[in-house]
C-alpha cells in the first residue's frame, strides 16, 4: 500500500517519454504536483498534455539538456526560484549513446548525461530535496568505472560498456548520497528491459525496441513510483531495488571506497562540493 497520502511536489527528469512519462502520469493520478524536465520542447509539451489529462492539472515544464552542464545549473536556479521544497526528485534522464561523443564540457556523453548531470543537480538542490529516486540498471554489470578517468569509455568505445559504467555510477552515487545526506532518503532501481526511445538513432535497435517483448514503460516505472510513495522507514536507505524488492548489485557497484572516490571525482568534474 502507498504510505504517502498528502500532496507532494515531484520533479521527474527525462519525463518526455518512456519510464519518466509513465511515472509522471502515475504520480499525477495519485494527486501529486508533478514537474516535468526534458530536453526536446515538442515532446516535453506533448508529455505535459498527457500528465494534464491524467491529473487534471497542467504540470510545469522545464527544458534542460543534460549534455550541457550550464543547462543543469540553469535548471537548478529555475527550480530553486519556483519551489521552496521538492518532496521527490526522480533522476530518470539518461541515454544509451551509440557512438563516442564528447560533450561541450569535455566528458563522455553517457557518464555526463546519466551521472554527472544528476549529481550536479542533486548538489545544487540539496537543501530542497525530500527524497531521491534514481533510475539505475542491471546493465551496471558491464560497467568499468574508473573515478580517476571518467572519460575512459572514449577509448575503444563500446556503447553498452559506457552505458553500464554510467549505471554503475548511479548505484554508487545513490548509496554515497545516503551516507553523506542522511536526512535525504535515496534509492535506486532497475526498471527491467523497457520499450523506450533508447537507441532510436539506430534503425536496428529501434526496430528491436518495437518488436521484441520488452516491458511497457508503465511496468518499468512501477518501482520508481513505489519508491517515491513508500515509507522510507520500510526501505533500505541507499538501496538498489528491482520489482519492489531490494537486490544486491555486483561488488563493483557496492564498493564504499569506490563510491567515495567517485563522489570526490564528480564534485571536481562539475565544480561543486
Amino acid at each position: 500500500m502507498e504510505e504517502v497520502t498528502r500532496r507532494r511536489l515531484v520533479v521527474v527528469t527525462g519525463a518526455s517519454s518512456g519510464i519518466g512519462l509513465a511515472a509522471a502520469v502515475a504520480l499525477a493520478r495519485r494527486g501529486d504536483q508533478v514537474v516535468l524536465v526534458g530536453r526536446d520542447p515538442a515532446r516535453l509539451t506533448a508529455a505535459g498534455e498527457r500528465v494534464r489529462e491524467a491529473g487534471g492539472e497542467q504540470p510545469a515544464l522545464f527544458r534542460a539538456d543534460f549534455a550541457v552542464l550550464d543547462d543543469v545549473r540553469g535548471l537548478a536556479e529555475r527550480l530553486r526560484a519556483a519551489y521552496d521544497r521538492i518532496d521527490v526528485l526522480a533522476h530518470n534522464a539518461g541515454a544509451i549513446v551509440l557512438q563516442p561523443v564528447t560533450t561541450i564540457d569535455g566528458f563522455e556523453l553517457s557518464i555526463q548525461a546519466n551521472h554527472l548531470a544528476p549529481f550536479l543537480l542533486s548538489n545544487l538542490l540539496r537543501d530542497r530535496i525530500g527524497r531521491m529516486v534514481v533510475t539505475a540498471s542491471a546493465a551496471h554489470r558491464s560497467g568499468a568505472l574508473d573515478p580517476d578517468d571518467l572519460n575512459a569509455a572514449l577509448r575503444r568505445y563500446r556503447p553498452m560498456r559506457a552505458y553500464g559504467t554510467s549505471k554503475q555510477a548511479n548505484i554508487l552515487f545513490t548509496a554515497e548520497a545516503a551516507r553523506r545526506w542522511p536526512d535525504v532518503p535515496a534509492h535506486c532501481f532497475h526498471p527491467g528491459v523497457v520499450r523506450t526511445r533508447f537507441g532510436n538513432e539506430s534503425r536496428l535497435v529501434a526496430l528491436g525496441m518495437r518488436m521484441l517483448p520488452f516491458r511497457s514503460p508503465e511496468r518499468g516505472a512501477d518501482t520508481l513510483v513505489w519508491l517515491a510513495n513508500e515509507d522510507p522507514a520500510r526501505l533500505v536507505d541507499g538501496g538498489y531495488y528491482a520489482d519492489r524488492r531490494p537486490r544486491r548489485p555486483l561488488p563493483k557497484a557496492a564498493d564504499r571506497q569506490l563510491a567515495a572516490r567517485l563522489w570526490e571525482a564528480s564534485a571536481r568534474a562539475v565544480g561543486c562540493g
